[in-house]
């Protein structure tokens, strides 16, 4: 009866991060190309409490109900899913080789290395997206590298500061759960 407990307490704390992830997604600062949120939180969490597994699910399931929002459901809504869903793959991968205890180098470590990869998908996704719709130009696609690559970099280091007390929050509230 306890792991079908635990089984059940992940499933909704994968849920509930996943709509964590959709609400952050919708806020942020945004000026000109410049876009810094806390979408990536719950992915980060999830991927350093659960695994890559949930990681992975929690961006997938997030995004795609953002995409859905803001965009409808298109050809290449798989696209824009695939980047977010990598980084908590990624995260979850690392965290679970590290045996889920990250010092703050490591988190700042991977969380700029996940970043860095996000950045590269999320650019190969506007490629793609622009050559299937028809408007590609090279300024449009791979002008504001360089841009993203700030903007994630400082978001990865900003979200070092904030994931250790929301983690250390939730493991405090997982154990207490098992408890009772």
């Amino acid at each position: 009866m306890n792991n079908d407990n635990n089984i059940a307490r992940r499933i909704c704390l994968t849920g509930m991060l996943a709509a964590l992830y959709l609400a952050l997604n919708m806020v942020g600062f945004r000026a000109w190309s410049f876009h810094i949120t806390f979408a990536s939180l719950p992915v980060v969490v999830g991927g350093l409490l659960f695994g890559p597994l949930e990681g992975m699910l929690i961006a997938a399931i997030g995004e795609f109900f953002n995409q859905t929002l803001s965009y409808g459901v298109t050809p290449t809504t798989v696209l824009w899913i695939i980047p977010p869903a990598v980084r908590g793959l990624l995260i979850g991968l690392y965290a679970k080789r590290c045996g889920y205890a990250l010092s703050r180098r490591q988190l700042v470590g991977v969380l700029i290395v996940t970043s860095l990869v996000v950045t590269l998908l999320n650019t190969g996704a506007i490629y793609l997206d622009s050559v299937i719709y028809g408007y590609y130009t090279y300024a449009y696609v791979f002008g504001k590298v360089g841009i993203r690559i700030v903007s994630g970099a400082v978001t990865a280091v900003a979200m070092a500061f904030v994931t250790p007390p929301v983690l250390d929050m939730l493991k405090r509230s997982l154990r207490a759960a098992q408890r009772a």
